[in-house]
């Protein structure tokens, strides 16, 4: 049986071995059992397989230094994270051996295993974060090298409140924080009034992916204000120098079904550095407007849509 060796000691492998420049180990698929010594105790590499969630060895991968990058684990295990104890199945690290991010379930979906299978071994986690405790399924949470929570995704259809600068606020998807603990932003889980150098806005974004949390349509600045927006609830009335007067409203577009209906486009918001940016169309450039320059005001609006806060279910 080959091995290759590293800091972790040796490790049995089969298949092939991808190395760095300087020869030290990228990433290797264990052919057998193999237990990774960490900060966070004896982690056995995944070595085999099922033929339903996990059909193939997932490598485990490090960085150019050595230490461990990704570890995909051969059954759940228990870890204390900076944020609380979790089960997981698959641990990614920071250079310098500390915990990047943790995933609780790590099953490969497939047309034999849909996200429904994998929901349903999805398990009500609940953490320490910055804004409090939050009890939710997880698919993973992020944490900086000195241990400071940066972000957590939810699962699909899980829905936290979250207290915000702006009030409590209901928040799907995502949810992330500044390394200094404030609130950088999160996905809101239905229109929601917010402020804004422009007046309220709803905020709600029907286009948001649930893939990570790291970066979601409602964002806040340093200082709490509302850096980040996006609608299609509200539209804004732009006066400027020159008696230039402007209307943003949110688009439509026809529906993914393509069925002939129609459906809204978020339309994005930005504040900051003395400036209002908005793009009213996904393949549109940014409209900039100088606050000092410019006045803003946002107002209720609605399209004549069957389902205007979502989009339409394809019956394909």
């Amino acid at each position: 049986m080959d091995t290759v060796s590293t800091p972790y000691g040796r490790v049995p492998v089969t298949g092939v071995v991808e190395r760095f420049g300087c020869g030290a180990v990228r990433s290797c698929t264990p052919a057998c059992a193999a237990i990774f010594e960490t900060p966070y105790g004896a982690l056995e590499a995944q070595h085999s397989t099922d033929d339903l969630r996990r059909r193939t060895v997932q490598a485990v991968s490090f960085h150019e230094n050595g230490a461990l990058r990704a570890l995909p684990l051969e059954k759940p295990t228990r870890i204390e994270t900076p944020a609380g104890p979790m089960s997981v199945e698959l641990a990614t690290f920071h250079p310098d051996g500390s915990l990047c991010r943790a995933f609780p379930l790590n099953g490969k979906l497939s047309g034999y295993w849909t996200q429904e299978d994998e929901g349903r071994l999805a398990r009500p986690l609940e953490l320490a974060t910055p804004v409090g405790a939050i009890r939710a399924r997880l698919i993973g949470v992020c944490f900086a090298p000195g241990g400071a929570m940066l972000s957590l995704t939810l699962w699909p259809g899980e829905v936290v409140d979250v207290p915000t600068p702006a009030g409590l606020l209901a928040a799907r998807i995502g949810i992330s924080f500044r390394p200094g603990g404030r609130l950088r932003s999160l996905e809101p889980a239905r229109p929601q009034a917010v402020p804004t150098p422009a007046g309220i806005v709803q905020a709600y974004d029907l286009d948001a992916v649930g893939i990570c949390g790291d970066v979601n349509s409602l964002g806040f600045g340093p200082d709490g204000t509302v850096s980040r927006v996006s609608t299609t609830l509200t539209r804004i009335l732009a006066s400027g120098p020159h008696e230039d007067e402007r209307t943003y409203v949110p688009q439509e577009r026809e529906s993914l079904c393509g069925d002939g209906e129609r459906e809204p486009v978020p339309m994005r918001l930005e504040f900051g550095g003395g400036l209002a940016r908005i793009k009213t169309r996904t393949e549109d450039g940014w409209d900039e407007l100088e606050l000092s320059a410019w006045t803003l005001r946002a107002e209720p609006f609605l399209r004549e849509f069957g389902r205007p806060f979502g989009r339409l279910g394809c019956a394909c």
